[in-house]
């Protein structure tokens, strides 16, 4: 496949650059778990390496890192008021709010001690937050040791929460990554359930969405366009199947699909293996991080060496 690679069509055309970024002399990462982007177009890589959280500025020039022997496993990273950012540690069951600099404000959970394995209570492997775009309350998605959804104030103040493990409205099979929108609306990309499911600031269950396959990360634009990090493929007779991602697909408010991005599972230009984190940028360019060596490695493959785990999707 030509490094040239343009996916989508219309107002949904991206080039790929799977080698965007700058990386400085001696720094590196395993894999790419969340992205995350600033006022100023400045990309914010949550990665499972040495250096947790690595800054780049919109060309892809690297700016700074942050975060050496805070994290033990980066999950999840959003933004939130005043351009703070929320950082889900699955590894030991925190949410920390942190500055732009790395300067912890709050910390969520209690760092090394999980709740009992679905207990309800909060954390065991938190996955992700969102904010209430009115209020700044912070919703937390706790979703492989729960099956559940926190709701806090700004302060960290528990509200309730909601959900269970199952397959109904309202139940959970890995609430892995959250999202609002500009009503306040709280979408949960609910992975094993091949969902996303939205509900009121309230808990109350709205609606479901159906046609996504193992959603992983999901990311609400300014203009309310909705862009879902699919998995893909859980089992190896899967891999080859078509129409089932990996990819990145882009939603409208109720659910209607407007673009599917990627041309399946593989290591080329164009193609994806995990899709795990995602968010878009003021000029709508797609930001996709990639677990791609744990997916690899669960498979029973040994990943090579130099795995691709982030790619920008500019917009053409």
């Amino acid at each position: 496949m030509a490094d040239d690679c343009i996916l989508g069509s219309g107002d949904f055309a991206y080039r790929v650059e799977p080698n965007w970024q700058t990386m400085p002399e001696g720094y590196e990462w395993r894999e790419v778990a969340a992205v995350a982007v600033d006022g100023d177009d400045n990309v914010y890589v949550f990665n499972r390496g040495p250096h947790p959280m690595m800054v780049f500025d919109k060309d892809g020039e690297f700016i700074k890192s942050w975060g050496e022997g805070v994290f033990t496993r980066a999950h999840g990273v959003s933004v939130g008021p005043d351009d703070t950012l929320y950082c889900s540690d699955d590894g030991d069951h925190t949410v920390r709010q942190c500055t732009l600099d790395g300067e912890v404000l709050m910390t969520i959970g209690v760092p090394g001690k999980p709740a009992p394995l679905f207990s309800g209570n909060p954390f065991n492997r938190c996955t992700h937050t969102a904010t209430d775009p009115k209020t700044g309350d912070i919703y937390v998605s706790d979703g492989y040791g729960n099956s559940r959804v926190h709701k806090y104030s700004p302060d960290g103040r528990l509200l309730f929460s909601w959900g269970a493990p199952g397959t109904d409205p309202g139940e959970f099979s890995i609430a892995h990554n959250i999202a609002t929108d500009a009503d306040g609306y709280v979408y949960v990309a609910d992975r094993e359930n091949h969902r996303i499911q939205i509900f009121d600031a309230k808990g109350n269950f709205e609606d479901q969405w159906p046609n996504v396959h193992r959603p992983c990360g999901i990311y609400i634009s300014d203009d309310q366009r909705v862009y879902v990090g699919e998995l893909g493929w859980g089992m190896a007779v899967q891999r080859n199947v078509p129409n089932i991602g990996p990819r990145v697909s882009v939603l409208d408010r109720r659910g209607n699909t407007l673009a599917r991005l990627g041309n399946g599972y593989g290591t080329e230009v164009g193609q994806f293996i995990s899709p795990h984190g995602i968010c878009i940028d003021s000029a709508k360019n797609i930001y996709v991080g990639e677990v791609s060596h744990t997916n690899i490695s669960n498979s029973g493959e040994t990943p090579p060496d130099d795995l691709r785990t982030l790619q920008r999707l500019t917009k053409s």
